[in-house]
């Protein structure tokens, strides 16, 4: 993995870091380079949509952020710290970092939460026991705290009175619907979502749409989606980042990204995907 020194994320307008920053980050399949060498400063707070064509690195960005994927050059940066990588030996105030040892990728990660494309819910368990699993087994909540928390969360997507059921007893959105819930039980300060509807009859996407509409008006969340719903984004998101061939062609305010593009290969795609919807 490349890069022995970063320099610590500059302070943004308003003298505050960006929660999260993508500092010149390349990921490899053997011969090919999925991102390439990626810049991307994201703010507390901020709520990004990232759309582009399949195979454009759209969902890496997620998955290296959930260090699922393992980076080949740069350095990712959480609320401040390295998660990649960490200070090396004797490095305090020289700037020299190290690949990150398991236990702080998992100290850092700690702050970040996914909901996936295909729930990925525990099949044997309750949807409040899949809420509780983690605070218990990762935080060391104590299952009253656990319970009480996965309950209040399920209540607040809109399925208080399903704590009991099991995810084959569930719709796909709702569903989908504990699998925010999950996430939120972590108390993360990044949320994740990757193609979240992707996977559901059409008549229930508006209800897990509702739910990340909720939570980003009511939550302090930085929120980064991956998604085809070129209506939620140009709705929901701060800025939109149009992905092509692992790099950011293109970025701005929903309004001018799909109103007044400037990129010939951001237009072609958005021309195609309203064609086809």
């Amino acid at each position: 993995m490349e890069a022995s020194t970063s320099e610590r994320p500059a302070a943004a307008e308003g003298g505050v870091a960006p929660m999260v920053r993508f500092d010149r980050v390349t990921k490899r399949y053997g011969a090919l380079t999925v991102l390439d060498d990626l810049q991307l400063d994201i703010a507390a707070g901020e709520k990004v949509a990232i759309i582009g064509p399949s195979g454009s690195g759209k969902t890496t960005v997620l998955r290296m952020l959930m260090t699922l994927e393992r980076i080949d050059g740069g350095v990712i940066w959480v609320d401040g710290e390295p998660m990649t990588h960490m200070p090396g030996p004797g490095a305090a105030g020289s700037g020299s970092l190290v690949p990150a040892s398991q236990r702080h990728l998992r100290q850092v990660r700690g702050k970040v939460g996914m909901v996936f494309q295909h729930f990925n819910l525990f099949p044997h368990m309750s949807a409040l026991k899949n809420c509780m699993e983690a605070p218990v087994t990762v935080l060391g909540l104590s299952r009253k705290e656990a319970r009480e928390r996965g309950a209040e969360l399920l209540s607040m997507v809109g399925l208080g009175d399903k704590l009991d059921h099991f995810p084959g007893q569930l719709s796909g959105g709702q569903q989908q619907r504990v699998a925010i819930a999950r996430a939120l039980a972590m108390r993360p300060k990044v949320m994740l979502f990757d193609e979240v509807t992707s996977a559901l009859d059409p008549e229930l996407v508006g209800e897990v749409l509702t739910v990340i509409r909720k939570l980003g008006a009511e939550h302090d969340l930085t929120m980064i989606m991956v998604t085809h719903q070129m209506g939620f984004a140009k709705e929901f998101a701060d800025r939109v980042c149009f992905f092509y061939q692992g790099r950011i062609a293109e970025t701005g305010a929903p309004a001018e990204l799909f109103g007044n593009p400037e990129n010939e290969r951001t237009r072609q795609f958005l021309s195609a995907v309203l064609e086809a919807g």
